[in-house]
């Protein structure tokens, strides 16, 4: 995907106290993104099979084991991803991902 907006919540979530053990997985997982050519959920779901395609373009990765949860809205046609949420799994049991 040509831009990611923003990997500064990715950086301020891996420099949060006891979580800088999500920093390679969420590097890793922002390079991948970066390179990749989705056109489609299906394109992300067969990259990422641990995924989730939820409502409004939304995808919701699962980080470090399941740990963490990462969930992004992506433009397919602009190729876009805007980073929504970034949080441990208990965090994410908070939130409405369709929504945020």
């Amino acid at each position: 995907m040509k831009n990611i907006i923003a990997l500064s919540a990715l950086v301020r979530h891996w420099e949060k106290p006891g979580r800088s053990d999500s920093e390679q997985p969420l590097k890793i997982w922002y390079s991948e993104a970066k390179k990749a050519e989705w056109s489609s959920p299906h394109d992300v779901k067969k990259q990422f099979r641990s995924s989730s395609l939820i409502a409004n373009n939304r995808v919701v990765f699962n980080i470090k084991g399941n740990k963490y949860r990462l969930v992004v809205s992506i433009n397919y046609n602009s190729g876009w991803v805007f980073i929504r949420f970034v949080g441990t799994h208990e965090e994410y049991d908070k939130i409405d991902a369709t929504i945020i």
